[in-house]
């Protein structure tokens, strides 16, 4: 895969942040709002491995000090409603594990690996007071839901989740490897349950990830990593 990466004018001043988005309506969505700024924006591509593989690609290339995961969700109804924002306190893989006769096992509980990592909770409230998102769980699968059944039943393993992507986890792993704290910041496109392209709004969506980021730039821009 090819890094398209597009960055602002650059200061000494501030952090060097890099945006992690899935495919390039998302990454110019953003970049939208980031004209004169110092923060750089890729498409990783679709799905948490394709995203943990380009986000440790760009941050073995170059030193950064946050990556933010950003793009587009699902929203869990009626907490996340199409057109809103949400920020991760807590990014979640959903279905890394095992299904069992008494249901689904994740990886923690089979005694290996992690499920969540969380992002630095200062700055969480920051861009939840800037941008208006709200803070809580964004889950990350492989696998998008497309039943009411399945909906029910990721709510009732995670009942503080507020969407689904498919990056966030793939991206926060790479960030961790390298020692970068990692942010998810999503725009909801359609609600979480039974597949109704009828009532996808990705335009919207779109142009309130663009919204969202131009209020955000200043928070990221002024943040500084080493006072946490």
């Amino acid at each position: 895969m090819v890094l398209q990466v597009q960055e602002g004018l650059l200061t000494t001043s501030s952090p060097r942040v890099l945006v992690a988005t899935a495919v390039p309506a998302e990454r110019d969505a953003v970049a939208r709002a980031l004209t004169g700024h110092r923060i750089s924006v890729i498409a990783v591509g679709v799905g948490p491995a394709a995203a943990a593989a380009a986000t440790a690609t760009a941050l073995a290339r170059a030193p950064y000090d946050l990556v933010v995961s950003a793009g587009i969700a699902g929203g869990f109804q009626p907490e996340a409603p199409v057109g809103s924002l949400v920020v991760a306190d807590e990014i979640t893989v959903a279905d890394l594990g095992a299904e069992t006769p008494d249901g689904f096992l994740p990886v923690t509980e089979l005694g290996f690996g992690t499920v969540t990592h969380r992002p630095p909770a200062a700055l969480v409230r920051a861009l939840a007071t800037a941008t208006g998102a709200r803070p809580g769980t964004v889950l990350t699968v492989s696998t998008v839901t497309g039943t009411a059944a399945r909906a029910a039943e990721l709510r009732a393993r995670h009942p503080r989740a507020l969407a689904e992507a498919m990056e966030g986890f793939g991206v926060a792993e790479a960030a961790v490897a390298h020692g970068v704290p990692v942010l998810e910041l999503r725009a909801v496109s359609n609600p979480v349950g039974p597949r109704d392209r009828a009532a996808w709004r990705i335009g919207d969506a779109l142009a309130a990830l663009t919204e969202g980021f131009g209020k955000c730039a200043p928070v990221l821009e002024s943040w500084n990593p080493y006072d946490q």
